[in-house]
């Protein structure tokens, strides 16, 4: 092998791969469908801010650049609940001082191809969209956006990396038997909005958390970004009784934002120009198998597994695939017909699980943040990890701060603690007993 790498996609995944494979001495050709982000002005409302956590951490670790791309993330020890009252509560994700961090994915994106194209190895070749992917051959075909001139590469690996409806994947879809593909919307979609800065840069709410306003079936968050403006997401039902559908006016939705977010809308100055301006997305889950071609071609991040973001884990995820990919060349010493097999055999149940994760949590955040009983049950959690960490360490706990457990095992360990804290909460007066000798002796009945 002569180690040349084509990659198709320059986001998340695709840089950070790209620092993986030429630290190991490949030569890596991006092809990526989106003008250069660093060059051109980005269009407003599609950004979602992104939480990265100790998966993603190790991700950038491995190459050495998590000090570079801390400079740019804000640290979120807890959820700021915003009642429609008005009142709130902080509840932490973790430990004292265990963290999400905040990271604007636009300035994440940049820093990593910056950080790829330092490498003597990478080369991101931009607005070259893929148009065929022939894996007899070794070849891509692209097309230049700007001067429509086709361009067909030759490489010994192609990795698809090119996201959530990626052309790569497409191309596998449709020149390959027995090709699994399953793609499913949830019933919200989003709206992008901004808290802007207050004087002299300020945050007008706690910098350090992730603000949730949980309404039932809908739900607006809010992240910080370095400069003081908090990056907000109303996700939103697109039909029924409280939805996108009946946002139709300017009055209507002034109506809207101060029933349900009366906090918010003074922090608002462009509510109105941003929800007309900005776009309303969908939110999709993508499952497909097989992965890996001929040992040759494969698909890696949101190509491979597109998750809804309500874990805060489809970069996180991401990364860990190039980690886990990168362990897999040291171990089987470059040898492809090894790695590619044995990467897909690791990640499927694991994208598969976070998943299924993901779509839970929105269940969670949007119905459950609000809710006494399963505070309650959140703090009983909390109290017996304090006491036995050993034995039980909480699902959030799990997926976020637990690099080491696998997504897939943190799916079956969580149902299983899920099933035990049904039946702790069904005691008697277990509001009154909750941190009593009796319940303890109770779990560690069941465990």
């Amino acid at each position: 092998m002569n180690k040349n790498v084509n990659i198709i996609g320059a986001g998340l995944v695709g840089s950070l791969l790209s620092i993986y494979l030429a630290k190991k001495g490949y030569k890596v050709n991006i092809y990526e469908r989106r003008p250069d982000m660093r060059k051109t002005k980005m269009s407003a409302g599609k950004s979602i801010n992104l939480a990265l956590s100790d998966r993603g951490w190790r991700g950038l670790e491995g190459v050495g650049i998590a000090d570079d791309v801390r400079k740019i993330a804000i640290p979120m020890y807890g959820r700021f609940i915003h009642n429609r009252d008005g009142s709130t509560a902080f509840q932490p994700y973790g430990k004292k001082e265990q963290a999400i961090y905040s990271v604007s994915r636009a300035e994440i994106n940049m820093k990593l191809m910056d950080l790829a194209e330092r490498e003597a190895g990478v080369k991101i070749h931009f607005n070259e969209r893929c148009t065929a992917v022939d894996r007899v051959k070794m070849e891509a075909s692209f097309v230049n956006e700007e001067n429509k001139s086709t361009t067909v590469s030759s490489s010994d690996l192609i990795f698809g990396a090119d996201g959530a409806f990626a052309a790569s994947r497409l191309n596998m879809q449709l020149n390959n038997d027995r090709f699994e593909y399953n793609q499913h919307y949830i019933s919200a979609g989003y709206k992008e909005l901004i808290i802007p800065p207050g004087e002299g840069g300020s945050f007008l709410m706690e910098k350090n958390a992730l603000h949730i306003w949980p309404r039932g079936s809908f739900m607006m968050i809010a992240l910080p970004n370095p400069d003081g403006n908090f990056t907000c997401t109303l996700f939103l039902p697109f039909e029924g009784e409280k939805s996108f559908e009946k946002l139709k006016t300017r009055e209507d939705v002034t109506k809207f934002f101060n029933e349900e977010f009366p906090d918010a809308v003074p922090l608002m100055p462009t509510l109105l120009d941003d929800f007309f301006n900005n776009p309303t997305s969908s939110l999709v889950t993508v499952k497909c198998f097989p992965w890996v071609f001929d040992n040759k071609v494969a698909l890696i991040g949101d190509a491979a597994h597109a998750i809804v973001p309500f874990f805060g884990q489809g970069m996180n995820c991401g990364f860990e695939d190039c980690v886990v990919l990168n362990e897999l060349i040291t171990k089987h010493n470059e040898d492809w017909n090894k790695i590619l097999p044995e990467y897909q055999s690791l990640r499927k149940p694991d994208g598969d699980a976070i998943a299924d994760l993901a779509i839970a949590n929105f269940i969670e955040m949007r119905d459950k943040t609000a809710d006494p009983k399963f505070l309650l049950q959140k703090k009983i959690e909390a109290r017996f990890n304090e006491k036995y960490p050993d034995k039980w360490i909480p699902l959030y706990s799990m997926v976020t701060y637990s690099p080491h457990i696998r997504y897939s095992t943190a799916l079956k360990e969580g149902a299983r603690q899920e099933a035990i804290m049904q039946k702790i909460m069904a005691m008697p007066d277990i509001e009154k007993k909750w941190d009593s000798e009796e319940v303890e002796k109770e779990i560690l009945k069941h465990i």
